[in-house]
């Protein structure tokens, strides 16, 4: 086969790659506000509503649905209620989840089951949830896709809501590529627990029965089996380690990075409605392809600091980077192992530079308020007014008392703020700087890449070739003298972003080549 050939081929695996559709694409793939229209047969509908909260039941209504493929017409779904402080507050925009096959045994749109709908709690400038949640997202770390919604009860505009994602087996297919493994999610953490403590997702460990943990996780997936035990063995390797084997064998046991970065997520965002304050809010799911547990984000309707339950009132524009609660052993262990302490700071690093700037954050947040700002405009439902929208996108504003009320951090001034914070307190010149990284004369394909990538070059003064991780650690290395191009077998990595750096024969030519790779 000739080159021509073999590249052509290359390329028309990569385009279908990228082309693939994936379940929710319809909704998720494209930044748009959608429209939900629901019909209940009921007049008194809402006390209906209401009255079914505490017990989780759902109503039926037929759904009409409008989205940038069509308008699609599907009935009888199931709508119920959802949260706890979101319920809460004062009003009827209450957040509510719909499931397609509640009713209809195998409905669903566009291969999603459930979806969820967000009504801005705690959040003037309407779309806190879609910013984190879309950095994250870009930052490589597992988190359902967000968008937005005009909502209609029996013809009338109900609100403008923020749409997320369903965690659940069509998550866990498209972004971990493994859905046969026990998914467990943070509970609501306002009960007893063991002991007589709150019900803290915490990851400490309560010994061997099952019991003392039913009251701190649910079991979302493999509900007939009801086995715990790998979580109960994890809480048990977190929890009694000793310092060393903590440090050595934490990335058998998690994906660290992934884990590691949206730790510092957290941080940045001061997002501690999370496990590092209140200990609930997130996913973990033992993936049975990589015998490794993987951490989903959760619930990010309180980043930007808007979460009240902090370090005792303080500036959360200043949050210490090794901010967590008592009792968080995860967090604990790693931030007291050098080692580990050392490469969550990379990752702070590495989103600083990136992700967590005024450069980059500015322009999001500008793009996604003028997509909704005429939305939220509509929105009499909401709970605060059209002027608090638009100041708090800028800057911090002052409203009235309750749970929503108090100082709530500006977007952008919270962005200025907290970088400046950050990078005042690390050295983050050792981070390898992805913006300068596409220079390179090398090719690759396809890229992102499964298990193998094709790399490709215009010379063979090139000695060798080395993998970097985002924290400059080499994971792989392979000679190519002579040689112009050559297919890397990469499957043993996990999935994340590394960096391939070409190093030159001759040292008179000072500047290595390095391409940016993203496997799947």
């Amino acid at each position: 086969m000739s080159k021509a050939t073999t590249l052509l081929a290359f390329l028309i695996l990569f385009a279908n790659h990228i082309n693939a559709q994936i379940d929710g694409d319809n909704i998720f793939a494209t930044d748009q506000v959608i429209t939900i229209e629901l019909n209940f047969s009921q007049t008194s509908f809402f006390d209906s509503l209401t009255f079914n909260y505490d017990s989780g039941t759902y109503m039926k209504a037929d759904l009409t649905l409008t989205d940038g493929t069509g308008t699609y017409t599907i009935n009888e779904v199931g709508v119920r209620l959802k949260g706890n402080s979101t319920y809460n507050h004062p009003g009827n925009k209450k957040a509510f989840k719909i499931d397609f096959n509640e009713y209809v045994s195998g409905q669903n749109y566009d291969g999603l089951k459930k979806l969820n709908f967000s009504n801005g709690f705690k959040d003037p400038s309407c779309i806190r949830e879609k910013i984190f949640f879309d950095v994250c997202q870009e930052a490589g770390v597992p988190t359902p896709r967000v968008n937005f919604a005009n909502v209609y009860f029996n013809g009338t505009l109900w609100g403008f809501y923020t749409v997320v994602e369903q965690i659940d087996d069509q998550f866990l297919d498209w972004r971990i590529l493994d859905d046969d493994g026990n998914l467990f999610k943070a509970g609501d953490n306002f009960g007893g627990g063991p002991g007589g403590g709150g019900d803290e997702a915490d990851l400490k460990y309560y010994g061997p029965n099952q019991a003392d943990y039913e009251d701190l996780y649910e079991l979302k997936s493999n509900e007939n089996e009801n086995d715990w035990s790998d979580l109960i063995a994890l809480t048990e390797f977190i929890d009694n380690s000793s310092a060393a084997d903590f440090e050595n064998n934490l990335g058998d046991h998690i994906e660290l990075q992934e884990y590691l970065r949206s730790a510092a997520l957290d941080n940045l965002f001061s997002n501690l409605d999370s496990y590092t304050n209140s200990a609930r809010n997130y996913y973990i799911y033992h993936n049975l392809t990589t015998d490794k547990w993987e951490w989903i984000k959760w619930d990010g309707n309180e980043s930007f600091g808007s979460y009240g339950g902090g370090p005792g009132g303080g500036n959360l524009t200043t949050l210490a980077l090794d901010y967590h609660s008592n009792n968080r052993p995860l967090l604990e262990n790693t931030f007291n192992s050098p080692t580990l302490y050392a490469q969550y700071q990379n990752e702070i690093c590495y989103l600083t530079e990136n992700f967590f700037n005024p450069t980059y954050m500015n322009a999001k947040i500008d793009a996604i308020k003028t997509l909704v700002q005429s939305s939220v405009y509509a929105d009499n439902n909401k709970m605060y007014s059209n002027d608090d929208f638009d100041n708090n996108i800028e800057n911090n504003i002052t409203v009235g008392g309750g749970p929503m009320g108090g100082t709530l951090y500006g977007l952008k001034s919270f962005v200025q703020q907290k970088n400046t914070f950050v990078t005042n307190q690390l050295e983050c010149s050792t981070i390898i700087n992805t913006d300068q990284v596409n220079f390179s004369p090398i090719n690759s394909y396809p890229n992102p890449f499964n298990d193998t990538v094709l790399l490709e070059w215009q010379h063979n003064k090139f000695q060798s070739i080395s993998i970097f991780n985002c924290l400059g650690q080499v994971v792989a290395q392979q000679d190519v003298s002579g040689k112009e191009r050559i297919e890397m077998d990469l499957s043993n990595l996990a999935k994340g972003t590394y960096f391939a750096k070409m190093m030159l024969e001759s040292s008179t030519m000072n500047q290595d080549a390095v391409i940016k790779l993203v496997k799947l």
